[in-house]
């Protein structure tokens, strides 16, 4: 595991990869959390999260769905693949000056039944469940969440 501060040096430099799941309940309703870290703090964003160093794409995934949702042994088989994203920010998890940060991202879509299910309240304050054009509608909905549905 990096310390705070090589990893900083990893935001500095290149660019990370990582993987958001676009999970809807099967009524057209798309999954959101609140964030509570940068970047996107203060935001409504779909749930998503890095992928580590030497960990594969299906364990990254499982981690990822276990981690934010509380879903154990979800299979990345099972997903739909919905594209890959680019998001810039212009701060960073440190809020250090002057170090923005770049996401490569992988994004699944993924249906859960049932209520919204209790994930990593360490990174969301809350979740919420909104169809698309309420998301798009919302001026606190971050950017790259609106970006999945237009």
């Amino acid at each position: 595991m990096l310390s705070n501060a090589d990893f900083l040096t990893v935001v500095r430099l290149a660019p990370l990869a990582a993987i958001d799941l676009i999970v809807t309940d099967g009524k057209r309703r798309i999954l959101v959390g609140h964030r509570r870290n940068r970047p996107a703090q203060g935001t409504w964003f779909v749930p998503g999260g890095r992928i580590r160093k030497d960990e594969s794409l299906d364990a990254a995934y499982r981690r990822i769905v276990n981690d934010e949702l509380g879903v154990a042994s979800a299979l990345r088989s099972a997903a739909r693949f919905f594209g890959v994203y680019e998001h810039l920010y212009d701060d960073n998890f440190a809020g250090a000056d002057g170090i923005g940060t770049h996401y490569i991202v992988l994004a699944y879509a993924m249906t859960l039944n049932g209520q919204a299910p209790i994930g990593r309240f360490d990174q969301h304050s809350d979740y919420r469940w909104l169809l698309a054009d309420e998301l798009i509608a919302r001026d606190d909905v971050h950017e790259n969440t609106k970006a999945y549905f237009r």
